[in-house]
């Protein structure tokens, strides 16, 4: 199997920074082109004291009560990217590449830490110290790729109606920051010397490996950073990034500007109107990755946002989750979810090859062809999704029983349904441009042939 890199992105932004005095988290989950997503609700449930519990790869002892927990995940992993709790826990994570060698046997991956972590804790204090005991007890590790054989360790954001905190791990060793204002992360340890919390060993270790001379000397990401696989996913630039866009709306972030955040293609454009699209990039397309992240020709652009969401954390304790459930959030329409409002009919539940009655493969009609030629075929319906979201801000904000908030999100996966019928039709009844040819356009018929996509 081929190694094949992967990338994410996640922010945080507390109630300072925030126009109403919410909490808001949101994350872009980036795996390959085909591995379908899917967003699932599952109940509270009290488990007897022999239960175990079988995650991606091991079994492990069952708590004796998990939350319920919304969550969206690749269709083949136990656990989640990305996800809440009843309790308006939410937790997103990222991959990291370190130094530390893989364990032999696997363990628990990321995405399970992230689930166990929301099913076991009732705040975001509990639930660092839900995944920091399993690392410890289990380990991390086992295949993480989709068709490949990538392994790698994580990073979180973990965050409550309270506050925030970055949790960043390298094999069972870790390092806890509290988030002050805004934080992001993306597929880099971005903890250096200055932490609230770490593991036993974690500046041991780097000591005994000759990565550093003492405690004086010690610097979690420069010291525990694998060189090649952290620069190539653009890692730095994308934190970079999205770190910056946080900083200049302080104290104006709202639901929106997430929204447009997990959206962003970069300085050079947001706007396909003028001219980005993207098939361009470094050498073709070959290198160069952003927020919104588009697969192109490999070895290195192989990772497309597969799925989004964005957590809004009120005030008053009402947490209102709006995902996409599909791919691209460019081309995708944020929709709200609540834990007393339940979840939509989806349809049948995705999996690796396509199936136009399952919501995220649906959406891939338009995504897919909407990259013909992205800079004249997104502005086709550019206007009206950005409209329908704003309706559904709307209409969210003033649905405060159970009964309203089931309304609304049936009506708004109903009225995205109905659009994007509209918008696909529209979208291939246009001529098409030169962004599927060459390499870009190469890679992608690839992709449509791997999925079983004519």
């Amino acid at each position: 199997m081929k190694r094949r890199q992967t990338v994410c992105d996640t922010f945080v932004a507390l109630a300072d920074a925030t126009f109403d005095g919410s909490v808001i988290l949101a994350k872009n989950s980036d795996r390959e082109p085909n591995e379908a997503h899917e967003v699932v609700l599952v109940a509270a449930a009290d488990h007897d004291s022999t239960d175990t519990v079988r995650c991606t790869y091991v079994e492990i002892p069952q708590a004796g009560r998990t939350h319920a927990v919304l969550l969206a995940k690749p269709y083949w992993i136990w656990g989640a990217e990305m996800g809440a709790n009843e309790h308006g826990v939410v937790v997103g994570n990222e991959a990291v590449f370190t130094k530390v060698a893989h364990e032999a046997e696997p363990g628990l991956i990321g995405m399970d830490l992230l689930r166990l972590g929301l099913e076991r804790a009732a705040t975001a204090a509990e639930a660092l110290d839900v995944i920091t005991s399993l690392l410890a007890e289990h380990g991390q590790g086992g295949v993480c790729g989709h068709t490949s054989d990538l392994r790698y360790d994580n990073s979180f954001i973990v965050a409550d109606p309270t506050g925030a905190w970055v949790l960043e791990t390298a094999g069972r060793e870790w390092a806890v920051e509290r988030v002050r204002t805004t934080r992001s992360i993306s597929n880099a340890i971005t903890i250096g010397s200055e932490f609230d919390r770490a593991s036993d060993g974690l500046v041991s270790h780097a000591v005994e490996k000759g990565w550093a001379k003492d405690r004086a000397d010690f610097d979690f990401g420069r010291q525990y950073s694998d060189f090649v696989y952290t620069r190539f996913s653009d890692a730095r630039v994308r934190q970079c990034r999205t770190t910056d866009c946080l900083k200049a709306d302080r104290g104006k972030l709202d639901v929106a500007s997430a929204m447009r955040l997990l959206r962003d293609h970069g300085d050079d454009d947001n706007d396909a109107a003028h001219g980005w699209t993207p098939a361009r990039g470094p050498l073709g397309g070959l290198l160069g990755q952003t927020v919104c992240a588009h697969a192109g020709f490999g070895p290195v652009r192989v990772s497309q946002s597969t799925g989004s969401w964005v957590s809004h954390l009120a005030a008053d304790g009402t947490a209102t989750h709006w995902v996409t459930a599909t791919s691209a959030p460019c081309t995708s329409v944020f929709k709200p979810v609540w834990f007393d409002g339940g979840t939509p009919d989806m349809g049948p539940r995705p999996g690796r090859t396509y199936d136009p009655d399952a919501l995220w493969w649906r959406h891939e009609d338009l995504h897919r062809a909407t990259l013909r030629d992205y800079p004249a075929l997104l502005p086709l319906y550019q206007e009206e999704q950005q409209e329908l979201e704003a309706s559904f801000r709307e209409d969210a904000a003033a649905a405060r029983t159970a009964e309203a908030r089931s309304r609304c999100t049936r009506s708004a996966f109903a009225a995205v349904s109905d659009a994007e019928t509209r918008w696909t039709k529209a979208v291939r009844s246009a001529g098409s441009g030169p962004s599927r040819s060459g390499l870009f356009g190469r890679a992608w018929r690839s992709f449509d042939r791997a999925a079983q996509r004519s």
